[in-house]
């Protein structure tokens, strides 16, 4: 039994040494190389989300979830964010469309679940792409690499605070939990290890200002509000398994399941990442625009 663990320790070390380089490049380059790993991503474990929802009896459109989220990838590397809309417009319509004539039961339900598909298992995902690209203009000449930017550290952040939080919670959870996070969804997630992923991203993100340009409190804040919606996304997925019965989205990645268990963390990370920066740090203040606009209400009324 101790050799079965340590051979899975070490196949699932080697796996994720190699996603890690493997990501790490993707990222480093930007443009086509993280929309090539994005599409890959989100193509697989969106295949695998349909599985998970099968055994529930559902059936999820696989090819409504994939043509959206192949749309909502080249749309987002292009940086032509007001078409989102009209591709989000385009699958709920073709959601409808082709429940009628799957000829399966529950209809509502296939609806519900192809929808739910592309929101959680592609435009999620696509957020790693904008936060790459911030501080890029994008042009013609360099949508295929991206250059060095703040956004290329800013990603690099959020991975990190991510990575620590799993990896401490993970370690310290199994050594020392004993308060389930959640008996029902996830019975091995402890509050313990909950708690030392998220001191553990906190304490990680502080060297951020010396390479992300945020301030000690941004940089703080950042690792809390990460490491939070890291777990959040963890417990989410194990939601979506624990109600269909299912301990792992595949077995594609050794020691690690499949692409849906391998990314949860980030799926609901990465965009409330990209809209603290976006409107906190390395954007329009939202906090102070909207303390102006209650200011200036004020100002009328009286």
């Amino acid at each position: 039994m101790e050799d079965i663990q340590k051979q899975n320790r070490a196949k699932r070390f080697i796996t994720g040494v190699i996603i890690s380089l493997i990501t790490l490049t993707c990222i480093f380059f930007g443009g086509m190389f993280l929309l090539g790993l994005l599409l890959t991503v989100i193509l697989v474990a969106s295949k695998e989300y349909v599985h998970i929802l099968r055994m529930k009896g559902f059936h999820p459109s696989f090819s409504v979830m994939g043509v959206v989220g192949i749309l909502l990838c080249f749309i987002v590397a292009i940086n032509k964010l007001d078409l989102i809309p009209a591709v989000l417009v385009l699958g709920t319509l073709g959601s409808f469309l082709i429940v009628l004539f799957m000829g399966r039961q529950p209809y509502i339900a296939n609806v519900a679940t192809t929808e739910l598909g592309f929101m959680y298992g592609a435009l999620l995902p696509c957020h790693i792409m904008l936060i790459r690209q911030i501080g890029i203009n994008l042009n013609a000449n360099n949508i295929f690499i991206y250059e060095l930017s703040e956004g290329f550290y800013l990603t690099m952040f959020v991975f990190l605070c991510i990575l620590v939080t799993d990896t401490a919670a993970y370690f310290f959870g199994s050594r020392y939990g004993k308060h389930k996070l959640s008996a029902v969804i996830s019975p091995k997630k402890t509050i313990e290890g909950a708690i030392a992923g998220g001191i553990a991203a906190v304490l990680v993100s502080i060297p951020g200002v010396l390479y992300t340009g945020l301030t000690f409190f941004e940089c703080i804040t950042a690792g809390l509000i990460i490491t939070i919606s890291a777990q959040l996304g963890d417990l989410s997925e194990s939601l979506i398994k624990r109600d269909a019965g299912v301990k792992d989205s595949s077995n594609i990645l050794p020691g690690h399941g499949g692409f849906l268990d391998r990314t949860d963390s980030y799926i609901f990370a990465l965009p409330v990442a990209y809209y603290y920066f976006k409107n906190f740090t390395h954007g329009n203040n939202f906090l102070n625009d909207f303390l102006i606009y209650l200011k200036n209400i004020i100002d009328v009324s009286f």
